[in-house]
């Protein structure tokens, strides 16, 4: 037999069909994984892929709060000293996904933060610094 193809021929509006291109007969999931992976970008785990832009894998150990863990710790506007681990070098507050600090904490850092910007302890922006 020849090999059928839809070259040549109308559909029947009377116009001429586009010529097929063959296919592979894998199956469904093989295809998508050729294609750049499974759906919803998950990796073979069944978790996302950790790390930065889904790549590198990797076990990221988790965080915790510091002032639940050490309860000897106090927040205090006064000790700038442990203040300046909760902001940036541009002087912004580091949220609670960085620094792991529990939301109850953070409300207490970012208060003493500001209280310390008043009384010149902490500078508001690098500009303000001596």
């Amino acid at each position: 037999m020849a090999e059928e193809t839809n070259e040549g021929k109308t559909n029947t509006t009377g116009e001429r069909e586009a010529p097929r291109t063959e296919r592979s007969e894998a199956p469904r999931g093989e295809r998508e994984a050729s294609r750049g992976g499974e759906r919803g970008g998950r990796d073979d785990r069944g978790g996302r892929g950790g790390g930065r832009g889904g790549r590198g894998g990797g076990f990221r150990r988790r965080k915790f709060c510091k002032f639940c863990a050490d309860t000897s710790l106090k927040i205090d506007y006064k000790d700038p000293d442990t203040l300046r681990h909760y902001v940036t070098e541009r002087y912004k507050i580091v949220p609670a996904r960085v620094t792991g600090t529990c939301a109850r904490h953070q409300r207490a850092l970012t208060t003493a933060v500001k209280r310390a910007r008043i009384l010149a302890l902490l500078p508001f922006t690098t500009q303000h610094r001596d």
